[in-house]
C-alpha cells in the first residue's frame, strides 16, 4: 500500500467508524431504553481505529466524533457521557493495558473510572440538586456502578479479542 492509499484508508475508516459512533450517540439520545446500551457500542468503534491505524488517529477520531456529536445530536447533556468516558476510555483502556500487570491495571481502570463517576456526581448534584431525589445511599449506587464498569470492561475486551480473531479477518482488514 502506498503511502497515499493509507491515508485515504486511514480517512475512509474514520469516517465510516465515526458515522456509526455519532449514530449510536444519536440513539442512545432519543430512544426510550437501552440507552447505556448504545453508549457502550458507540465506545467500541474507536478500539477498531487503535488497531488498524494507530493511537494517534484514535485521538483523532475521539476528538471528531465528540465535536460531531455535539453538533449533531440534539440533545447536547446527553453527549456528556461520551465525552468523558465512553468516547475515550478505548484510548485509556490501551494505555493502561501496556503495563501488561492486571492488578495495577485494574486500580488505574477503576481510579479512572471512579474520577468519571464522582465528576458525574458532582455535576448532577450540582446542576440537578432540587429535581434529583436518590433514595438509595451512594456507597451502593457507586458500588452498582463499579460492578457494571466490571461487566463493561470485560465485554469492551471480548469484542477486542472478536475483532482481532474473527471480525477482521472477514473484513479483510
Amino acid at each position: 500500500m502506498t503511502d497515499s492509499s493509507k491515508k485515504t484508508y486511514k480517512m475512509a475508516l474514520g469516517g465510516i467508524l465515526g458515522a456509526l459512533a455519532v449514530i449510536s450517540l444519536f440513539l442512545a439520545t432519543v430512544l426510550p431504553t437501552s440507552r447505556l446500551s448504545f453508549y457502550a457500542l458507540s465506545s467500541f468503534f474507536i478500539s477498531i481505529v487503535v488497531i488498524e491505524t494507530g493511537i494517534r488517529t484514535g485521538w483523532l477520531f475521539y476528538i471528531a466524533t465528540s465535536l460531531l456529536a455535539v453538533i449533531l445530536v440534539p440533545s447536547k447533556l446527553e453527549i456528556i457521557p461520551y465525552v468523558i468516558f465512553f468516547g475515550i476510555y478505548g484510548i485509556i483502556k490501551y494505555h493502561i493495558e501496556k503495563i501488561n500487570k492486571l492488578i495495577i491495571e485494574y486500580i488505574l481502570k477503576f481510579t479512572y473510572f471512579n474520577l468519571c463517576m464522582a465528576a458525574a456526581i458532582l455535576f448532577i448534584s450540582e446542576v440537578f440538586a432540587e429535581s434529583i431525589r436518590i433514595q438509595l445511599p451512594w456507597w451502593l449506587i457507586i458500588a452498582a456502578f463499579e460492578v457494571v464498569f466490571i461487566v463493561y470492561d470485560l465485554v469492551y475486551t471480548m469484542f477486542i479479542v472478536y475483532y482481532k480473531d474473527k471480525l477482521r479477518k472477514k473484513l479483510h482488514l
